[in-house]
This record gives structure tokens, C-alpha cells and sequence, in this order.
């Protein structure tokens, strides 16, 4: 089974003007990093808040019924700033990307329960519990396209699965 979905079997077309440019700066490293960045600005701009401000950070966790509040904080912050420099760095993004995707998903039972909600509450925190999914979903595609950039690249993939996924075959050209 190969899922191999690029064309490095095709010829390569040079694209001129302002398509090559274009190009060239999509797969500039500076560009990795921007696009990582604001990938994960949500993230590391809370944890900066939540350290900028720990009494809201604390009345925050209390409010949700995260006790002991401290305990709380402290994993949020580790999370966020811990998940979103992995992420950014591109080192060990499966787990940095996939740390930050479960503290997402988590949020929604605790604080989107758009379910036990009513009207008109219950359709805004329903938008807010689709965006967390779509965020879950750069996620994903973040350690999607790392594990292929290091593949292509020559790197090894961070992960063991990728690892052991290419040794039977799964990522062959």
C-alpha cells in the first residue's frame, strides 16, 4: 500500500516570474516558521496570558471545575508553551501538534458543552466546538507535512511510526 501522494516521478516544470517566486518563498525555511508560528498563535498567546495574569488564569480554572486550580494551571501553561515551540521548531511536531489537539478537544466537553446549553449560547458555543475541530485539523496537517518534508529532505521523521509505516512500505516512493 503506498500513500505516497507527490510527483516526484513527473518532470519538474519551472514556473517563471511571479508564480516561481511565489513558490520560492512557500518553501523557504522563514516561511516554515511564520506558517508554524501562526498556526499555534492561539496557543502560546494564551499561555503568555494566563502567565501574565494567574489570579484570571486560576478564577478561569475554578470556574470550568479544574481543581486544584494550581495544578491545573500550571499543566495548561506546560502544554501550551511546550506543545507550541515543538510545533514552531518542527522538532518532535507529532508530539508538540498532537499534545496541543488533545488539550483542544479536551476544551470542548469542559468549556463548549454546547449540548447542555440553551439558546442562543448553545449555536455560538457549537461554532466555537466546530473551530476547535478545524484547529485539530492544522494540527494534523502539521505533522502530516512535517514527516514528509524530513522524508524528502532526508531527515528522519521524528516519530517511530513513521518509522516503522515506511519500513513496511506505507511511504514509499
Amino acid at each position: 500500500m503506498n500513500f505516497d501522494i507527490s510527483n516526484d516521478a513527473a518532470p519538474k516544470a519551472t514556473t517563471p516570474g511571479r508564480i516561481g517566486a511565489a513558490a520560492s518563498i512557500l518553501r523557504s525555511a522563514w516561511f516554515g516558521y511564520l506558517a508554524r508560528t501562526v498556526l499555534t498563535f492561539m496557543f502560546w498567546s494564551s499561555a503568555l496570558a494566563k502567565l501574565g495574569d494567574a489570579e484570571a488564569a486560576l478564577a478561569e480554572m475554578r470556574h470550568f471545575g479544574l481543581e486544584p486550580d494550581l495544578l491545573y494551571y500550571f499543566l495548561t501553561v506546560i502544554t501550551l508553551v511546550i506543545g507550541s515551540l515543538l510545533v514552531i521548531c518542527d522538532r518532535w511536531t507529532w508530539l508538540g501538534a498532537g499534545a496541543l489537539a488533545v488539550f483542544t478537544l479536551l476544551t470542548i466537553p469542559i468549556a463548549h458543552d454546547f449540548w447542555a446549553m440553551e439558546e442562543p449560547r448553545k449555536t455560538a458555543e457549537f461554532h466555537v466546538a466546530m473551530e476547535h475541530i478545524t484547529v485539530v485539523g492544522g494540527l494534523l496537517v502539521a505533522i502530516y507535512a512535517s514527516a514528509i518534508r524530513k522524508k524528502r529532505t532526508g531527515g528522519e521523521p521524528d516519530s517511530r511510526m513513521f518509522e516503522i509505516a515506511s519500513r513496511k512500505g506505507y511511504f514509499q516512493p
